[in-house]
């Protein structure tokens, strides 16, 4: 985390020689038009970023500019109920009042899960199926490598169909949402940053999140999803436990950590300033 404001003026620019390229001109500005709004942010009681890599602005920039990457991959993870939907559906609110209609699209991991329904079925009850041995909460509770293979296409201008999965009959159904291809791709779910993404990903961001807002949002959602109260108490043990071996460690490694609490609202403002001062800073190389 920043220890000071000074930190987040003057974290990360690298020098470079004058005079200054045409590109660099433009990496700069967008490094610098970045780092006023994270200055902003720090200011405020619950600010939106926690940490950020170093050099991590000055290296999207880069691959902005020089690169020209037609489409920018972000992966998002955090524990189960950490505010992952909240962070990619305001940032698309705020993408969405970009004239520009392609420039954001969402993969979700829970459209990946694997059809489950006919072990439900023969179980009878959500607890009977969790006795069974079935997990929702390890990798191979997905298919990664379609996930994996989707978010290639769309990087590549191709339009994909993802599958939908029903979290009350366990069911995936194979013809689910048409998504086209965008400038920035939010690849988000409690696996979209396993090591199968590294290669199509261009930022991973963690949610972190207090334990004791995330079990009071998930207990809510697993009774809108179907769930009986004991069925959600233990899917929920099950939850925190797989949440240690393999999501919190996430963490450290991320571009990016992200506070879980901030307002829906204050995600979407955020989003919306980045993005007008990308498109400000380039308009004619991206937007």
């Amino acid at each position: 985390m920043f220890e000071n404001v000074q930190d987040v003026i003057s974290f990360s620019v690298p020098k470079i020689e004058s005079p200054l390229s045409t590109e660099e001109m433009f990496i700069n500005s967008i490094v610098q038009g970045l780092y006023k709004v994270i200055y902003e942010d720090m200011k405020q009681e619950l600010p939106l970023f926690l940490k950020i890599k170093e050099g991590f602005l000055y290296s999207l920039a880069t691959k902005i500019v020089k690169v020209r990457k037609p489409t920018i991959v972000l992966g998002v993870t955090g524990e189960s109920a950490s505010g992952k939907t909240t962070l990619v559906n305001n940032t698309l609110k705020a993408c969405l009042k970009n004239p520009n209609k392609h420039i954001c699209t969402i993969i979700s991991c829970d459209d990946y899960f694997k059809d489950t329904s006919m072990e439900l079925k023969q179980a009878g009850s959500f607890e009977k199926l969790f006795e069974s041995g079935i997990n929702f909460d390890i990798p191979d509770a997905y298919d990664l490598d379609i996930m994996k293979e989707h978010i290639s296409l769309l990087s590549k201008g191709k339009t994909i169909v993802s599958p939908r999965y029903d979290f009350v009959t366990c069911e995936s159904i194979s013809n689910g949402e048409e998504k086209t291809p965008a400038k920035v791709l939010l690849s988000e779910g409690l696996f979209a940053l396993e090591e199968i993404f590294e290669e199509v990903l261009d930022v991973s961001i963690y949610i972190d999140t207090p334990d004791d807002i995330i079990k009071d949002r998930w207990f809510k959602r697993a009774v809108s999803r179907g769930k009986t109260p004991q069925d959600a108490k233990v899917m929920f043990d099950i939850v925190k436990n797989e949440a240690q071996k393999h999501i919190i460690s996430k963490k450290q490694n991320a571009d990016v950590v992200i506070n879980g609490i901030t307002s829906a609202e204050y995600i979407e403002f955020i989003a919306g300033e980045i993005f007008d001062t990308i498109r400000e800073s380039i308009s004619e190389f991206v937007f």
